[in-house]
């Protein structure tokens, strides 16, 4: 287990085969609960990355350390976020033998998930599904669903992890009610 106070940790420095848990901060603690399950089948430690896209990234260095500017005037966007998200999972993870990291990937959320999996040969990544709403459902209307986007782009195994309440279309089809 990793202390969260050291959690973050430089995507150039992270973990070669582990398993990668893509969430939000105000995502549901099945996802990192069932991406810590797969990091401990596969024997594996698991790093939780946030994707700020807020920022982008201007070149990376010959090392791999990428440079990054903000889209807008405030430079320390994503800082809380990845905060909270380490927060979340070190409260989900509490007495858990996986050793985890966190790290926060700039950009499009399909494509630095992408790399980042290259990067260092992930065995897996993890994702949930979007939240419901209107916001939401506009947003991934112009564009698109980051799991869908994965599953079409890159070859390594993706497990889509749906939110934990039932949802209305839950119901029998043909009258098995």
């Amino acid at each position: 287990m990793s202390d969260p106070q050291n959690a973050a940790e430089s995507a150039t420095n992270a973990p070669h085969g582990a398993v990668i848990a893509a969430i939000t901060p105000e995502q549901s603690a099945r996802v990192v609960t069932e991406a810590a399950r797969y990091a401990e089948l596969h024997g594996a430690p698991l790093v939780v990355v946030h994707v700020d896209v807020t920022r982008f990234v201007t070149y990376e260095d010959p090392d791999g350390a990428p440079h990054t500017a903000p889209i807008d005037i405030n430079v320390d966007a994503g800082v809380a976020e990845l905060a909270e998200v380490r927060q979340h999972v070190a409260e989900t993870l509490r007495g858990s033998d996986v050793e985890w990291s966190t790290t926060q990937l700039v950009g499009d959320p399909a494509l630095a998930i992408k790399h980042f999996a290259n990067k260092i040969d992930a065995p897996l990544i993890v994702i949930g599904t979007r939240n419901r709403g209107f916001g939401e459902s506009l947003r991934e209307f112009f564009t698109g669903s980051v799991a869908a986007r994965l599953s079409h782009r890159q070859h390594r195994p993706l497990l889509v992890v749906p939110l934990s309440e039932d949802v209305d279309d839950d119901k029998p089809v043909f009258g098995d009610e």
